[in-house]
């Protein structure tokens, strides 16, 4: 079993030339010397240890214990740690240039010790006694190394990000940048507020390939966000196969909005997203848009409409036109058989049902209908996750409802959550981040206000829906739908710099937003995102330290609408 890290002093854990049971021979405190003796002549690491984002629960800056990255630095690991420790090496060596070997270890020694253990600190209660719970970790800088520590993959994972947000801005290089790897010294202990936290990419309204959607699995892994629900069908486009319907994919991929081309992930495809993400302690979250916003579908599958005449294939961006047959049991069969295929492809927890905007279906059909959906997935081991339409619906054990409204007082709502469902709070005036920035921003829409950086971080998701206790609050999910957003580029754009600012809401203590901090601290972010290649926004209500270049967006002409 992995040693348990010496017990922290205000200085850091105890330097680790002593750690018991282990004498250092001549060469290494020679080493060590000689980089004690370049660091008194060094200028303090460029970044503070408060400048992470999302904010840590604790933090203990210690100035004179700051630790520069030799060349011949070690990453040293407990074995069922290893993974997180080779993510750790393939982010930090392009820049570095440095060839951070990867080393098993059942001793906290070197310079570079991540620690996965059920002994780690965070087996209590909370932070204060040493509780990190499932995603928590606690990382310790002392003049000599870095050690991370926590009780499970995720919680090391979590602490290797924050370790690369603490190194100069440079680390995001993809080429090696001559630089002064220096970590300021301190201790963080630290923990999520929620435990689901999240983004929406829409990829039926426009197809985005599968290295588009792992880079934004990336986007999120960096900001400690760990859901990505991907939006898999709509009217435009039915976007993930299912082989017991082929037609779906064959007939209901091959459109868009604006008339392109579409596209659809092959089970394979799909497959991969799921293992990056998994890889990057990101659950994917698929949605399977039920009964409205099924336009692809009916064209693929005429005998799924109402009358069982095929509609033309739409691509534009109108809503609350389609839906499937409530009244036919070959429907019923159609949604098993998909949801049960999904399912099966999907190892987390959840699949959305979707749920809104189905106008044209009366209130009790709905009712009905979505009852009946909910049993077909449950009846797959997964948990519901549902728009909040479907909350005057029957409740099923462990039932989610995603609230994108834009009104804090939702009585409806409110009664479900008595009822025993729990929410993901995504407010279209707060979260929605195909949002405009404000009145020039070339794409997105303005039906729920324009949303700036300082809107979508001020606000509290465990207090801002009347009548509903924050213990009934699952997470936080920032939606991206994609009327709008053609590219990559467009997809960054609008994401950056507002999804850490939601990130933060969703990981950090409320004791610790504070606007003025979390601007400063963003700041800091955009030469990281400069050097990575990511566009963004640079919005005027960040003090950024440069003036980024942001490649040239194009204006279409598009239709605004509610999802």
């Amino acid at each position: 079993m992995p040693t348990t890290p010496a017990a922290p002093t205000e200085s850091g854990p105890e330097p680790l030339d002593r750690l018991p049971g282990r004498q250092p021979d001549a060469a290494e405190l020679a080493g060590t010397a000689a980089r004690r003796a370049g660091d008194l002549l060094a200028p303090p690491a460029p970044v503070r240890l408060g400048d992470v984002v999302p904010a840590p629960e604790q933090m203990l800056p210690d100035p004179t214990a700051d630790f520069t990255l030799p060349p011949d630095a070690v990453i040293r690991v407990s074995p069922a740690g290893r993974d997180v420790a080779e993510q750790l090496a393939e982010w930090l060596r392009p820049a570095t240039g440095f060839p951070l070997p990867v080393a098993d270890t059942t001793e906290a020694d070197g310079l570079l010790v991540l620690t996965l253990s059920d002994a780690a600190p965070g087996a209590g209660a909370s932070p204060a006694s040493g509780g990190l719970g499932d995603e928590g970790y606690r990382l310790d800088v002392t003049g000599t190394g870095v050690r991370i520590t926590a009780a499970t993959a995720a919680g090391l994972f979590h602490g290797a990000k924050t370790l690369r947000q603490l190194l100069p801005a440079a680390i995001d290089s993809a080429t090696p940048v001559a630089e002064r790897w220096a970590v300021p010294g301190g201790t963080i202990v630290d923990r999520p507020r929620f435990p689901y936290r999240g983004a929406m990419l829409d990829v039926a309204r426009h197809f985005f390939p599968v290295e588009d959607v792992l880079r934004v699995v990336d986007h999120l892994a960096r900001y400690k966000l760990n859901h990505l629900h991907l939006h898999l069908t709509d009217d435009q486009g039915w976007r993930i196969a299912v082989d017991s319907w082929p037609r779906l994919a064959e007939i209901g991929g091959a459109t868009e909005v604006g008339g392109g081309p579409g596209g659809c992930y092959t089970q394979a495809d799909y497959r991969r997203i799921v293992a990056y993400a998994a890889r990057r302690h990101v659950t994917v979250v698929p949605e399977i848009d039920l009964p409205g916003h099924t336009n692809a579908a009916l064209v693929a599958y005429p005998e799924l409409a109402p009358g069982k005449v095929p509609p033309p294939p739409y691509t534009g961006t109108e809503v609350g036109f389609s839906y499937v047959d409530p009244a036919d049991e070959r429907t019923y069969a159609f949604v098993a058989d998909v949801v049960g295929e999904v399912a099966a492809l999907t190892p987390g927890p959840w699949l959305h049902l979707g749920g809104d905007e189905a106008f044209k279906v009366p209130a009790d059909t709905y009712r009905a209908f979505v009852e009946r959906a909910q049993t077909l997935v449950a009846a797959t081991g997964k948990t519901v996750v549902g728009w909040h339409q479907l909350a005057p619906a029957g409740h099923v054990d462990g039932r989610v409802l995603q609230w994108w409204g834009t009104n804090g007082d939702d009585p409806e709502t409110a009664e479900a959550v008595r009822r025993g469902a729990r929410l993901i709070l995504s407010p279209g005036n707060r979260v929605y981040l195909d949002m405009k920035y404000a009145t020039d921003t070339p794409i997105g829409h303005d039906w729920a206000g324009l949303i700036d950086v300082h809107r979508a971080y001020d606000w509290d998701p465990g207090t801002h829906l009347t009548g509903v206790p924050a213990e009934a609050v699952l997470g936080v999910e920032a939606p991206l739908w994609t009327e709008s957003v053609a590219t990559l580029a467009e997809v960054e754009f609008m994401l950056f710099p507002r999804l850490p600012a939601v990130a933060e809401l969703g990981w950090s203590p409320r004791s610790t937003h504070d606007w003025a901090g979390f601007r400063r601290r963003l700041a800091g972010h955009g030469p990281r995102w400069t050097a990575a290649g990511i566009t963004f926004h640079p919005s005027p209500d960040v003090p950024w330290p440069a003036a980024p270049t942001v490649p040239t967006q194009t204006t279409r002409d598009t239709t605004a609408d509610t999802h």
